[in-house]
């Protein structure tokens, strides 16, 4: 890591869900100050409550900022903002919703200034954030009407990486959803991220079926034939290494997900479930954006805030995913910046240090 620390923004979610909890104890510990400068966004009021309520967070104290600009390193450094008036754990309520928002919102608008290198969020309700002003079905599309790029859903953890070609809709709407086009644009946007996000030099994607038994050659259903093999097809022959399709149930059940670095999944819960399954502390990323946002990959769970129940470890991982991926990104940009011109500096660099060698050794 390089000297200067990455500044990693963190959102309250639902402060009447466990984003608060989860947070509070991934912070507890003084290593993560050292691994980063965190700055989150967030009620002064529920921060409070809820870490005179837990075990082993009473000694996080709090470096209040008016913006990420002013963190000091070394310090959980607070932006106030989401304030509520009452903090009530396990009850979803349009005041939290908004607060929600408003934490996620101050985030954003610091992270598009440049004052914080990612942003990890805490789980909010898609129902009480509801506004005229937040239409949004989840964080991945808010991200992606804010900043440039299209927004991929992507689950990882160190056994697997699963993306999806469609992300928030009805089932009903799934099958119509899915095109050649937007199946090819998904395997590029994924591979892009597998080599920029993760480190993979030349990644193999499996891409799954859509129907039951990958359709069973047309009888359970057109759409392998006639859409999804067709587009894995035109993604080979552009270089990129896609397979299938391969039916689900197959693939994980199998353990043939880990002969590939990403899965390529058709809808929401084809690739959740079992992604949660493998890997129950995984981390939710978005990828296919100019800014690094990650979150742990579960919810408000309502039925579990304020009792000390909830594990932090999902937090903690979505955390660590976001430098890493800062990282990598930035790994990839100096690899890959002005190539032709770094070839010749190099060559002129040999040429000068040839002009500089003794006659001798020149002839040599």
């Amino acid at each position: 890591m390089s000297e200067q620390k990455l500044k990693i923004g963190l959102t309250q979610g639902d402060p009447n869900g466990i984003g608060w909890e989860v947070l509070l104890k991934a912070l507890a510990d003084p290593r993560m100050t050292e691994l980063f400068t965190p700055v989150v966004y967030g009620s002064p009021k529920a921060a409070a409550c809820y870490r005179n309520t837990l075990r082993d967070t009473e000694n996080i104290a709090f470096n209040q900022v008016a913006s990420a600009a002013e963190a000091r390193r070394g310090k959980v450094n607070l932006v106030a903002c989401g304030e509520v008036g009452a903090v009530e754990p396990g009850h979803p309520t349009p005041e939290a919703g908004r607060a929600a928002v408003e934490a996620l919102r101050a985030a954003a608008a610091d992270l598009r200034a440049g004052m914080i290198d990612a942003v990890v969020t805490g789980p909010f309700d898609k129902e009480t954030v509801q506004s005229d002003d937040f239409r949004h079905t989840g964080h991945t599309e808010f991200f992606g009407a804010e900043f440039e790029g299209t927004p991929m859903m992507i689950m990882c953890s160190d056994i697997l990486r699963v993306g999806l070609v469609t992300k928030h809709i009805p089932v009903a709407e799934i099958a119509r959803s899915i095109t050649r086009e937007r199946i090819v644009e998904s395997i590029a946007t994924l591979r892009r991220s597998l080599i920029e996000d993760f480190g993979i030099v030349e990644p193999r994607i499996a891409v799954m079926a859509l129907n039951p038994h990958a359709g069973d050659g047309g009888l359970l259903g057109s759409e392998e034939e006639e859409t999804i093999r067709p587009a894995i097809a035109e993604a080979f022959e552009k270089g990129m290494l896609a397979f299938g399709p391969f039916a689900a149930d197959g693939l994980f059940a199998g353990g043939a997900y880990a002969r590939y670095d990403g899965i390529l999944a058709m809808y929401h819960d084809q690739g959740l479930a079992p992604f949660k399954s493998l890997s129950p502390d995984g981390v939710n990323f978005t990828a296919g954006l100019s800014v690094v946002r990650t979150s742990p990959d579960h919810g408000t769970a309502f039925d579990i805030a304020g009792q000390d129940r909830a594990d932090a470890q999902s937090m903690r991982n979505a955390i660590y995913a976001a430098i890493d991926i800062v990282q990598h990104r930035r790994a990839w940009a100096e690899w890959t910046r002005n190539p032709l011109q770094k070839a010749e500096r190099e060559k002129s660099s040999r040429d000068v240090s040839a002009k500089d060698l003794p006659q001798t050794e020149k002839e040599e």
